[in-house]
């Protein structure tokens, strides 16, 4: 025993140690340190372009343009912005888009289910819905500007079945309903493609014991892949907003400039004239701060009631 004693002893007291345990110290900082260095570059970026940038933004809109050009005003800007009829059919465009966006999320993620349960031709759709995603604004403005126009192809068509032409880009209360539609058509590929990657962590047996059990398609995506795509769905819902509000410029400029009478004014066209053309820098930062506001409230209320509906269920 004696023996025994004196041949562990040594041992524990080697690894015991105070030597040994800075060697474990040193061995283990890097491992703790590694995923803060990977974010680091990431966290850099978004500090240095996007944060810093926009508090800049938020502390010029209280400033003036022209004559009190970098005059402090307080909040002289956001009250012209409410004042100015064209800046309120904005704000009421980017209230009709909001409704708009569970259509445009709906249409990728029910053909996301499609092509999920293996419809014939999958693999063809799956291109031919993507194209679009890569065509340039520009380009989808100048082909739907064709196919929309008074003496187009689509008016001939509804024509020829007894419907009538209709005045796809110049009615005010039609045109930003076929700008948002060429915009969801346009951009759909993406949202789509997020859908088929939620797919892939789906439990396919989850499915298959519905199918099983005799539930119908219906039964299948509202109790299946919906809570299982819960974070997902969540994903592309606050995209698919951020680039509603915020991409539609090129598409906007190509087919209405903005008109007909500014009904298809969104806060980004706005904020490009304020700058571009009228050389109000201050006034246009006090729209963007504007639109950002918009955009965070919507974006947590959305994540707020996906997330209710999700326990829910």
């Amino acid at each position: 025993m004696a023996t025994a004693r004196l041949l562990v002893r040594p041992e524990t007291r080697r690894t015991n140690s105070p030597t040994s345990a800075n060697r474990r110290r040193r061995r283990v900082r890097p491992e703790r340190l590694a995923p803060y260095v990977l974010v680091a570059p990431a966290v850099l970026v978004i500090l240095g372009f996007r944060l810093w940038p926009l508090l800049l933004g938020v502390n010029f809109s209280f400033t003036g343009d022209g004559d009190r050009d970098g005059t402090p005003v307080g909040l002289d800007n956001y009250a012209e912005l409410m004042r100015d009829p064209v800046f309120r059919i904005a704000l009421r465009n980017v209230g009709l888009l909001v409704l708009l966006l569970p259509v445009a999320v709906a249409i990728p993620g029910l053909l996301a289910t499609f092509l999920y349960l293996r419809v014939p031709g999958a693999r063809v759709f799956r291109t031919v819905y993507f194209f679009p995603a890569v065509l340039s604004p520009v380009i989808v403005g100048s082909i739907f500007n064709l196919l929309l126009a008074y003496d187009g192809p689509l008016n001939a068509g509804l024509g020829a079945v007894g419907l009538g032409p209709a005045d796809w880009l110049g009615d005010p209360h039609v045109a930003m309903f076929t700008v948002a539609a060429v915009h969801i058509w346009a951009t759909f590929g993406m949202a789509l493609v997020v859908f088929l990657a939620g797919f892939a962590t789906l439990d396919a047996t989850l499915i298959d014991a519905a199918r099983t059990d005799g539930a119908a398609l219906r039964q299948v995506i509202w109790h299946v892949i919906v809570p299982g795509l819960s974070r997902t769905i969540q994903f592309v819902f606050v995209t698919t907003m951020i680039g509603m509000l915020t991409s539609m410029f090129g598409l906007l400029y190509v087919m209405t400039g903005g008109g007909p009478g500014g009904a298809t004014y969104l806060p980004e066209y706005y904020i490009w004239i304020q700058q571009g053309q009228m050389n109000r820098p201050a006034l246009a930062s006090a729209a963007s701060t504007v639109l950002f506001l918009v955009m965070l409230v919507v974006g947590l209320a959305q994540i707020g009631l996906l997330r209710k509906a999700t326990r829910e269920d």
